[in-house]
């Protein structure tokens, strides 16, 4: 199994996720759970996520956010779709309604202390 194949399995398991606790993620912070870095502007994590958005259409690609919540418009009409609120700005782009409470949190496991 290549890197890039390993990166994307990794990515559909956090997307599985998000999908059974009805959230959303960053990129950054998907990347971060997958164990490697989002790469420049984010460009190794949207690469794993096409690899996702074909190998694994039945995913919801769309729950994986910019860092910034701003969207592009199909991802928008997705996420209206999935009863997520979203917003025009100025740019003709959207972007998330309430941002950080749609946003999944990852506890980090507690190791008990012997």
């Amino acid at each position: 199994m290549t890197i890039a194949s390993t990166r994307a399995q990794a990515v559909a398991e956090i997307l599985w996720e998000l999908k059974k606790a009805d959230k959303l993620a960053t990129l950054s912070a998907i990347a971060d759970r997958a164990g490697f870095p989002a790469g420049p502007q984010g460009r190794t994590i949207s690469a794993c996520l096409k690899n996702v958005r074909r190998d694994w259409p039945h995913l919801q690609w769309w729950r994986a956010v910019a860092d910034s919540g701003q969207l592009e418009s199909d991802q928008a009409t997705c996420l209206k779709e999935g009863g997520y609120g979203t917003s025009a700005v100025d740019d003709g782009n959207f972007e998330v309604s309430a941002f950080a409470e749609q946003l999944m949190t990852w506890e980090e496991a507690v190791v008990p202390q012997e």
